[in-house]
């Protein structure tokens, strides 16, 4: 049996190449991509746009399909007097945002109101291929403990209106606002996911089902479960590196389902304390081990844990030795939240946190 496929969705911001800040102009960028073949998605708000790769059966195809739709979609917006960023949230930001001109996305402002106004929140996610439904609520349930883990890995969202939030991903606090969004509840079944998101749009907390934004869930598209917990990483090889890593977490989750293994019920406090953890620490601080009695350890050492549990998923991939060099620079030469730190400390000047930002989105 042939490994299972993965996809890769990439939301970006778009600025002002002088001031850094979101300029409404996604349509225009889409024009310009369009020519050039490729399709871009309109996001909630018009100063941001979507990629999507084609399906990839390694993490090679996958690198050069992120590649090349990075560098289509930045020369789009260059072409349409823009910048594009690789960014969870803007650094330096309007009071709100303007609401994309489509009928589902006015309705979401009007029902949501500041909540949708003051978006600009730019994630990825990880589309990994399962046999069915069934599988996709079993794997997101076994997902649930390392959800904290790939959050703190991605963090690219430390610096927001002009200033050092106090998180490495402070996108998930704000993403976090959404009634529907966070991490899943443990479900029994298909059905019992089918029940839930039935109340949650009786109760008007949903538009529809596609705003179910919990950070790992069956795809109402695809033959997929979507992990979405992620900041947008701010390089092409942090994003292989995290779609690798949930690519190897789903096989393993599905190869303990089918062996019958109990799945791990974990507190919903204990788990959002670990959220909080990782958004907080980022992937140089330190995370709560919810698989160790909640004991906390340095985000590295959980990450090392991690990765001895996904060593024959890994290895059957050809991705193990990659993954734990990428992992070991990344420790080394910092993710986005660090980076964006370490640049913004030099003066405070906003100008030096865009500048890494545009020089990480196309390297």
């Amino acid at each position: 049996m042939n490994p299972p496929s993965v996809g890769v969705e990439e939301e970006f911001l778009l600025v002002d190449p002088a001031t850094g800040e979101p300029v409404a102009c996604n349509a225009a960028v889409a024009e310009h991509a369009a020519t050039r073949g490729v399709e871009l998605q309109l996001e909630l708000t018009t100063c941001q746009v979507e990629t999507a790769t084609e399906v990839a059966q390694t993490s090679s195809q996958l690198r050069h399909e992120i590649t090349r739709l990075r560098r289509v979609a930045a020369d789009s917006a260059q072409d349409a007097g823009a910048r594009l960023l690789a960014v969870g949230l803007p650094p330096t930001v309007p009071h709100s945002f303007p609401i994309t001109d489509k009928q589902r996305y006015r309705e979401i402002g009007d029902r949501f109101g500041m909540i949708a106004h003051e978006q600009g929140i730019c994630g990825c996610h990880v589309h990994v291929e399962v046999p069915d439904r069934e599988m996709a609520v079993a794997v997101s349930n076994r997902l649930r403990p390392w959800l904290p883990l790939l959050l703190a890995l991605t963090a690219n969202s430390a610096i927001y209106r002009n200033a050092d939030s106090g998180h490495a991903s402070w996108r998930s606090v704000l993403w976090a606002r959404w009634p529907s969004a966070g991490p899943p509840p443990h479900l029994e079944s298909a059905e019992h996911y089918d029940a839930i998101v039935a109340m949650l749009l009786d109760a008007g907390v949903m538009l529809d089902d596609g705003m179910v934004y919990w950070d790992v869930r069956p795809s109402k598209k695809f033959p997929t479960v979507e992990i979405r917990v992620a900041d947008v990483p701010a390089t092409v090889a942090e994003t292989v590196l995290l779609a690798t890593l949930s690519r190897a977490a789903v096989m393993t989750a599905m190869a303990a389902e089918r062996a019958g293994a109990p799945s791990p019920r974990i507190d919903d406090h204990i788990l959002r304390a670990a959220y909080w953890k990782a958004a907080h620490d980022g992937l140089d601080g330190q995370a709560i081990d919810i698989t160790d009695g909640s004991a906390t350890a340095p985000t590295s050492a959980v990450l090392g844990k991690w990765l001895t549990l996904l060593q024959p998923a890994l290895q059957e991939l050809g991705d193990d030795e990659w993954v734990r060099a990428e992992l070991a620079r990344l420790l080394q030469e910092g993710n986005g939240a660090m980076r964006q730190r370490a640049a913004w400390r030099q003066r405070h000047d906003i100008a030096d946190v865009l500048a890494v930002a545009a020089e990480a989105t196309l390297s």
